[in-house]
């Protein structure tokens, strides 16, 4: 069989006996252009076309789009599905965040101010406490003078926090009743 490839070939029986068959890079340079032909018809990129590799001689011999357009039909050719990027990961760390997982010293970036201002604490808190304020005078709990006395005293960071404020209002009013 050696000779006979020698004779077809022009080359010495040695050379022929050394070289291999199929020369696979050289396949792949054949492939090029249908790989570049079948991806315009695609219309994707070229890493997404697949050659079927046991139909290599029947695809290198597809040379037009009019042959491509017939490979694709049977099949030899096809455009695979994009890569799936899954997020299942990233819900999954976001739910442990919301637990508190993974936010130690060790995992904060910027400082205590930049994560969590305190300019924003203070504005929720004057928020919390004139918003019960309000409620308290239109629903004639206080009258406008309390209010102002009490909105004045939040202003000045007498109340911690709606409980205090709450507690304040009732001492006072028992004071007044005693009166």
């Amino acid at each position: 069989a050696q000779a006979i490839l020698a004779q077809g070939s022009g080359l010495c029986i040695r050379c022929v006996a050394n070289a291999p068959l199929v020369q696979p890079h050289r396949q792949l340079e054949a492939m090029k252009l249908q790989k570049r032909l079948a991806a315009e018809i695609k219309k994707c990129g070229r890493g997404r076309i697949w050659l079927d590799p046991n139909e290599s001689n029947e695809i290198s011999m597809a040379n037009s789009r009019f042959n491509i357009r017939k490979l694709i039909k049977d099949g030899l050719i096809i455009r695979k599905a994009v890569k799936m990027h899954s997020r299942s990961r990233v819900r999954k760390n976001l739910e442990a965040k919301r637990k508190g997982r993974h936010t130690g010293i060790g995992k904060r970036r910027g400082t205590k101010e930049a994560r969590l201002p305190s300019k924003v604490i203070w504005m929720r808190r004057q928020r919390v406490l004139r918003r019960l304020l309000r409620k308290y005078r239109q629903r004639k709990k206080i009258d406008k003078h309390l209010y102002h006395f009490f909105y004045r005293h939040a202003k000045g960071n007498m109340y911690k926090n709606k409980r205090v404020l709450v507690e304040a209002i009732h001492k006072l009013k028992a004071e007044q009743v005693k009166a």
